[in-house]
């Protein structure tokens, strides 16, 4: 282990997975403090569809960057990357340890490696033209864009993102350089002693979980969630475009019968759970264990602490 460097724990996995669950105990057992690793649950108001932990799930274990933003605001991958960084200095100077839990595998990745965003000078005019576009052919249009321009962007961003996906263009358009090779052309350098730690399933089981998990969401009462910012007229935020409340609003608007919208929401769910996947095998040093049912949840706890805690040297 490098003394030099904060020791961080990392948990990530696909949704549906059970991160959560086993991110409570790890915590306890570990004396830590928990980062969400999750895009969309720092915006108040949309707990149903982030599947945002409850206080009573916490069970007493401090979470950070929850509930700090209105659905309005905008967050990008930059003010994650500041946000968490000062939130590993001050858990770890309370002498707990910093621990990410999450899904958001390139907002992760920018915390722990030295990434300096590019503050290239926009392009408004291009970036009005690239909205008209998704306005009138569709955000899938504009993704598939992306994805013939940057590959690995794309595949990091979802097509329903419509602003990331414009900013990744605009980068392009504005430098001459995709998002990618921005990254690839800064020092790939691990600023913490990273321990990165992932779950993972069976494909089929994995989807069973998911499609289970959007049925439970919609009896938790998810349309109401959704429909209270639909009746606030958020549209073009960021946060809309979440999975879970773009497919509703679509129903909302009555393009959509409300069964097409849950079809569509569990369909974009498994995708995402693959993306997820695909990220994190593909860019990050991590250690896999396998939750697939039936499993021993408490063995499989008790071996993921033993693993951390040997390469802390606790």
């Amino acid at each position: 282990m490098n003394n030099s460097k904060q020791s961080v724990v990392i948990l990530v996995g696909p949704t549906a997975v059970g991160k959560t669950n086993v991110s409570i105990q790890l915590a306890k057992m570990l004396n830590a403090e928990i980062i969400s690793g999750d895009s969309m649950q720092v915006y108040k108001g949309m707990d149903i569809g982030t599947a945002k932990i409850t206080e009573q799930e916490m069970e007493g274990v401090p979470h950070h960057l929850i509930d700090i933003l209105e659905p309005s605001d905008s967050f990008s991958t930059a003010d994650y990357q500041k946000m968490v960084r000062a939130k590993i200095s001050e858990i770890a100077n309370r002498g707990k340890l910093p621990m990410i839990v999450g899904g958001t595998g390139l907002y992760i990745q920018s915390v722990l490696y030295d990434y300096t965003f590019t503050e290239n000078s926009g392009d408004p005019v291009f970036r009005e033209n690239m909205e008209k576009l998704a306005a009138e052919e569709g955000a899938g249009s504009l993704h598939a864009k992306l994805a013939a321009a940057d590959p690995e962007a794309a595949a990091a961003i979802h097509e329903n993102n419509t602003r990331r996906v414009i900013r990744a263009l605009e980068i392009l358009h504005t430098s001459g350089k995709t998002m990618s090779e921005h990254l690839k052309d800064q020092k790939r350098e691990m600023l913490y002693n990273a321990i990165l730690i992932g779950l993972t399933m069976d494909r089929q089981a994995l989807y069973d979980r998911i499609n289970e998990r959007v049925d439970m969401m919609m009896e938790a009462g998810l349309l109401d969630e959704v429909k209270r910012l639909y009746d606030r007229n958020l549209r073009d935020s960021q946060a809309i475009q979440a999975i879970g409340y773009k497919e509703l609003y679509e129903y909302l608007d009555g393009r959509v019968t409300l069964s097409e919208a849950v079809e569509q929401l569990k369909q974009n769910s498994r995708r995402y759970a693959k993306r997820q996947l695909t990220w994190f095998r593909n860019k990050m040093p991590v250690a896999w264990t396998d939750m697939t049912p039936p499993v021993n949840i408490e063995l499989k706890k008790k071996e993921i602490f033993e693993c951390i805690a040997g390469k802390l040297e606790v």
